[in-house]
């Protein structure tokens, strides 16, 4: 196993900058911002935060650069697109290395998710030769279809998995033929950063890529920007509304991953070993993404039997360092972040709304040792007999939170799952598989696991959410026409 270690001097991994078109700069007009470590609590590195100035100019180098991208030939572009997987994969301990630092994700879980399978870029290098328009005889002429770039895109992403929010959507979209200006979170640049360097080393033309840390007046200023065709954003669905308002004007077309609410529904007849194993993902990256089953309903004949094994399970689950390879869950992103998930909890504890079954607490000193004492850890946390009403149950609270439900029909639990605002995703675990695909089909969410299948199901396949979780696709071809317009021409045709 690859045992990836905390670097003695962490800047040498967490490189600052701002990659505006063509050139890096040193300083931006948004200021600059300390990060800490969300493991220690300390500070680790000092860097520059982008305004408008720098968008503007990100915007105007794109525009230029992407019509002779679009222009390449598609084997050259396809060849790009495959190098950068391939540096993805030969630079995995440092992507790791810098998830571990600047998010909080223990580093050997992200160096299996880089070297484990296919890239994004990869997936799409193989549709450059495949997506074509349709070519149709019609009376008196011939109808062809042009897939065409949509040209610049705006790509603001959260900080949950940034090399993941990257590649969802910068893959696609320069697969298509366009050019992206990238806004990463201002809590955790430094994936983003290291992403814009092996795109010049892969052989992206300079300006096709910018990357702007920044906060909203970045965001903001991209979205209003008229020289931006479309925006894809990552994040809440709070923001979500601000970006609709600010594109408004110029009717930018948006592509929106927002939260979720997921449920995973346990019948009486499921494989119980495996529906509380897979529950476990409530501390895949500290509860801190959008897919996590946060919510579990469990029918009332197996309840307490569940109940019993998901406290123990998540007793076992390893808290620590995230460059311990026993730690299988690290710290929240931020001290923000801990106060919230503790705040959550403390609500929940005090106002009857559910019974706290584990966790609940902070972890500090006595639990980590005195190097992590001033981490942002919060324990596995179970809460029983949870209100449907209740905030436990509605909102997403983004940190290793699981509230558990029980239910005594099949259409409760369907009532149960779709009470939400979001629809992200679902979970089923039942060995009826009629049972398995009528509820799946029931269930108001744009993606479903059974039996321990996960959402998303990696570049292969569209991912995207219904209701408040959002609109439009990321994964498989459907995301690849995200970045698309066609264009229809008619020639005619001597009879």
């Amino acid at each position: 196993m690859t045992v990836i270690s905390r670097p003695g001097d962490p800047t040498r991994l967490l490189e600052p900058g701002l990659l505006v078109g063509p050139r890096w700069r040193e300083t931006g007009t948004g200021g600059k911002r300390e990060h800490r470590d969300p493991a220690t609590g300390r500070v680790q590195q000092v860097y520059a935060l982008a305004g408008a100035d720098e968008v503007a100019e990100a915007v105007v180098a794109a525009r230029a650069a992407q019509p002779a991208w679009r222009a390449w030939p598609i084997d050259r572009r396809r060849d790009v697109l495959l190098r950068l997987g391939a540096l993805i994969r030969d630079r995995a301990a440092d992507l790791a290395a810098i998830n571990a630092l600047e998010v909080g994700t223990p580093a050997a879980l992200s160096y299996q998710r880089y070297t484990g399978g296919q890239t994004f870029f990869d997936y799409y290098a193989g549709w450059l030769d495949k997506a074509t328009g349709d070519t149709v005889r019609t009376p008196g002429g011939l109808d062809l279809t042009l897939l065409e770039p949509i040209g610049v895109v705006g790509a603001i992403l959260t900080w949950n998995h940034p090399l993941a929010n990257i590649q969802t959507t910068v893959a696609a979209a320069l697969a298509a033929g366009c050019a992206v200006v990238i806004k990463p979170p201002e809590q955790a640049p430094f994936a983003a950063l290291c992403f814009g360097r092996l795109c010049a080393e892969a052989g992206v033309p300079p300006g096709v890529v910018s990357v702007l840390p920044g906060g909203p007046e970045v965001g903001d200023a991209l979205v209003r920007h008229p020289g931006v065709d479309k925006i894809g954003f990552v994040g809440g669905p709070g923001t979500a509304r601000r970006i609709q308002a600010a594109a408004a004007p110029t009717l930018t077309p948006l592509l929106l991953e927002l939260g979720g609410k997921s449920a995973s529904l346990v019948f009486a007849d499921a494989d119980l070993d495996r529906a509380c194993r897979f529950a476990l993902l409530i501390t895949a990256n500290s509860g801190q993404g959008c897919t996590i089953p946060t919510r579990m309903l469990v029918h009332e004949d197996v309840y307490d039997d569940v109940l019993d094994r998901l406290v123990a399970g998540l007793r076992a689950v390893e808290v620590g360092d995230p460059f311990d390879p026993a730690a299988r869950m690290g710290p929240l992103i931020d001290a923000a972040a801990c106060e919230r998930v503790l705040a959550v909890i403390d609500r929940a504890r005090r106002d009857g709304t559910a019974t706290l079954a584990l966790g609940g607490e902070r972890l500090g000193a006595e639990h980590l040792g005195d190097g992590l004492a001033g981490g942002y850890f919060v324990a596995p946390t179970v809460f029983a007999d949870v209100d449907p009403a209740s905030e436990l149950a509605t909102e997403e609270i983004f940190g290793p939170v699981l509230s558990v439900l029980r239910f005594r029909t099949e259409a409760q639990a369907v009532e149960l799952a779709n009470a939400s605002r979001y629809g992200l995703a679902g979970y089923v675990h039942t060995r009826d598989v009629d049972r398995a695909l009528r509820v799946a089909s029931a269930l108001d969410v744009g993606n479903v696991g059974i039996n321990g299948a996960g959402a998303p199901a990696g570049p292969f396949a569209p991912f995207g959410g219904v209701k408040q979780s959002g609109y439009g696709k990321v994964g498989g071809l459907a995301g690849l026409l995200e970045f698309t317009r066609t264009k229809n021409v008619l020639l005619a045709v001597d009879e």
